[in-house]
């Protein structure tokens, strides 16, 4: 299968992908470390830097999984929570660079407070967003400590599908609250399976009660040898990009169901 990422950060979406064994097409990053870090270990892809000014209709019909972590910090509780009046809500060209590639699934993540930003709204858009794109969508809370991480790390994920109709779920979620959401994440390990073809991904969700409050190097997912960046600069910026980074664990469990689905379906 083709991957592709947008907001590609230091690659986290583009590991889980190389795991899977799957082909890597391009990314999209703009900040200069980011760069580095993919031109390194991804020199075989296509590399876009700012997703605004970039044409992606190059790739259309091409790309079996796009996905993207579009920027949080609008939506971050640790922010102003500014959502869309902030100049970091690029969801727009991540929907544009959809319109324009068509790809087969779409994956989203985002941290956990857009559930709530403004009652919802921006949440509900990108849902219907994507459903006007064809797209059936399911939303899930996953956080890093259910893929074996010291921390919680939870984040909304968005998985859309162009043509599937057998999704366990459907569609019948994308209107989720903030209290439907929690309770869908609680209830998952107990009762909750994404199932295709007998592989699931329940122990994504399972909340571990006991995760240690010390943040540790490698807990992010990412080899322990980032962070060992002896230049002040550079040491920082794989700090923050970190901070940014999605789990690759959490999205190799998605793209492995993403797999197994496919496999079900073209036999």
């Amino acid at each position: 299968m083709t991957h592709a990422s947008l907001f590609s950060g230091i690659g986290g979406f583009d590991l889980a992908a190389e795991w899977m064994g799957w082909d890597n097409i391009f990314h999209c990053e703009w900040n200069p470390f980011g760069q580095k870090v993919l031109a390194h270990h991804f020199p075989n892809s296509k590399s876009y830097n700012d997703i605004t000014k970039t044409n992606f209709t190059i790739h259309e019909g091409t790309i079996d999984v796009l996905s993207g972590g579009f920027p949080c910090q609008p939506y971050s509780s640790a922010g102003k929570r500014l959502g869309k009046a902030d100049e970091r809500h690029l969801f727009p060209h991540m929907l544009r660079c959809i319109k324009e590639v068509k790809p087969k699934w779409v994956i989203g993540e985002n941290v956990r407070g857009l559930v709530s930003w403004n009652g919802g709204m921006v949440f509900n858009e990108v849902c219907d967003d994507l459903e006007r794109q064809g797209y059936e969508v399911q939303t899930f809370l996953i956080p890093a400590a259910g893929v074996g991480a010291r921390h919680q790390r939870q984040r909304i994920w968005f998985i859309a599908n162009s043509k599937c109709s057998r999704l366990e779920y459907g569609s019948k979620n994308r209107n989720i609250s903030k209290k439907e959401t929690k309770t869908f994440t609680k209830r998952s390990s107990a009762s909750k399976k994404f199932e295709t073809n007998g592989s699931r991904f329940d122990k994504s969700w399972t909340i571990n009660e006991k995760t240690e409050s010390i943040i540790c190097r490698g807990n992010d997912g990412f080899p322990y040898k980032l962070d060992s960046i002896t230049f002040p600069k550079w040491r920082n910026e794989s700090i923050k990009a970190y901070g940014n980074a999605v789990v690759p664990q959490v999205a190799y469990e998605i793209f492995k169901a993403i797999q197994s689905f496919e496999d079900m379906v073209n036999v």
